[in-house]
């Protein structure tokens, strides 16, 4: 075994150079070995390799993808790495991605726009082998600049007025009707709309089917009372929960529907902490039935996204993008379903 210095632990790693010194061949064939091993007899290829093993040799691929123009690695920006249903997502991606045999960076944009295009200028830079983005604005300029620069990009869980990306989304505007129609549906005559802010497409989206729904039932305006939050979290929909418990019993609505689960959740949890009851005072349906929503105190009525569906779904065409030269873009959008639970049960 090489007993030398160079390489003990928190030196520098072992170099190309190094291997063709101990395995006693030239530089091409340890490049033979790593690019075309086929070309390389056996049993020089088996002492090349125990000489990589020896030294910890370890593969640059960085400088390998710069050399090439691309790597065999896959990103997705995610909108809130603090919601289970981006994280779900990821899942899927990262699914076709090891079928591929490829890896997925994951980055979180934490709905800011600065982070969004810091990350996105360094996954540019790494040569990643396409881009998977739930972005903060599809419209965005600095994702046409991305795709102009050559690198694939598939937009998911938002579309864009265009079609000049692949996007993948749900309907979320179907979701909202589905939402409001079932709550109508149970006799609930004053509903809130929990959500925000009303900027993030998804939940504008969602609000417009719920008004929708509202406005085709025939009942009044303002018996939907928007409860505005500022994030889409547990804590928000506990401060929504506060402010419902402070209308008037005349006012207050009977029913609820939240943006996300999250939200759902937290309402659901300050509403059983206040001694209400879930669903005979306060009826509440969430949306993107994450895992969580099934296994609440109360079970949850959701309105269910096929979350790992979005992103397999996004990843394939993305990755038809990357590889073939007659690759059409494509707008994909599934249809989401309501999934009735205890929490709207009367």
């Amino acid at each position: 075994m090489v007993n030398d210095a160079r390489h003990a632990p928190g030196a520098r790693g072992a170099s190309v150079k190094d291997v063709a010194a101990s395995a006693g061949v030239s530089l091409g064939t340890v490049s033979n070995v790593l690019n075309r091993p086929d070309r390389v007899s056996a049993a020089t290829r088996e002492r090349v390799e125990r000489a990589m093993a020896e030294l910890g040799f370890v593969r640059n691929e960085s400088a390998r993808a710069l050399r090439a123009g691309q790597s065999r690695t896959l990103a997705y920006v995610m909108l809130d790495a603090s919601n289970p249903f981006f994280t779900d997502v990821a899942q899927g991606i990262e699914h076709a991605a090891e079928a591929s045999d490829l890896s997925l960076f994951i980055c979180n944009s934490d709905n800011r726009t600065i982070r969004e295009e810091k990350h996105l200028a360094h996954l540019q830079q790494q040569r990643v082998a396409g881009i998977l983005i739930t972005p903060v604005d599809p419209e965005a300029a600095h994702l046409d600049a991305i795709a102009r620069h050559g690198t694939p990009v598939v937009i998911v869980d938002r579309i864009r007025h265009d079609e000049s990306f692949c996007s993948v989304a749900v309907d979320d505007v179907l979701g909202g009707r589905l939402a409001v129609e079932h709550l109508v549906d149970r006799g609930h005559t004053r509903v809130a709309f929990v959500g925000g802010p009303l900027s993030i497409g998804q939940v504008h989206d969602r609000y417009e089917g719920a008004r929708a729904a509202w406005t085709d039932a025939g009942l009044p305006e303002d018996d939907l009372v928007v409860v505005p939050t500022e994030a889409l979290t547990v804590a928000e929909g506990r401060s929504a929960g506060e402010r419902l418990a402070g209308i008037p019993t005349m006012r207050r609505p009977t029913g609820a529907f939240c943006a996300n689960d999250l939200l759902a959740l937290g309402l659901l949890q300050q509403s059983i902490g206040a001694g209400r009851r879930v669903s005979e005072d306060l009826a509440i349906v969430g949306y993107d039935d994450i895992e969580f929503a099934a296994a609440a105190a109360v079970p949850l009525t959701s309105v269910r996204q096929p979350r790992q569906l979005l992103g397999k779904m996004a990843a394939e065409l993305v990755l038809d993008e990357a590889s073939n030269q007659a690759h059409a873009h494509q707008q994909v959008t599934f249809t989401p379903e309501l999934v009735a639970r205890a929490s709207t049960q009367r």
